[in-house]
């Protein structure tokens, strides 16, 4: 044995019907990052098909920095509301007005100056 101590990404979480993993999850997705009363969203990556509550959860329980969810899937589940367990597409989500289309729960409008960490941003007109 070498002494090195090596962690696992902790279980997904049960109380969820999508796969989530987070650090400190509350029951309507917050975690030890982000715990305010909107913070009440799960997200995907484009690297994995896990749903975190946010960037840094992403980066402690896997190790590395997500990638954002594709524009080319922004027609696929990408959001968990945590208050309602609705999985919403990208498009719903970012179209949403800071709150769930489904029951109306608000979302951190804050969370919009990390949206290049969670959803591939649009190409500009002049290189499409």
């Amino acid at each position: 044995m070498s002494g090195r101590r090596t962690t696992r990404p902790p279980d997904l979480d049960p109380r969820f019907a999508v796969p989530l993993r987070g650090v400190e999850v509350d029951v309507q997705t917050r975690c030890a990052h982000y715990a305010g009363s909107t913070d009440v969203v799960a997200l995907r990556c484009g690297c994995c098909a896990t749903y975190h509550p946010c960037h840094r959860c992403h980066a402690e329980v896997t190790g590395r920095e997500g990638v954002p969810w594709p524009r080319a899937r922004f027609d696929e589940p990408a959001v968990l509301c945590g208050v309602c367990r609705a999985a919403l597409t990208a498009r719903a989500y970012l179209g949403s007005g800071h709150a769930c289309p489904a029951c109306g729960a608000a979302f951190n409008p804050g969370c919009a100056a990390h949206r290049g960490l969670y959803f591939e941003a649009e190409r500009p007109a002049a290189d499409r």
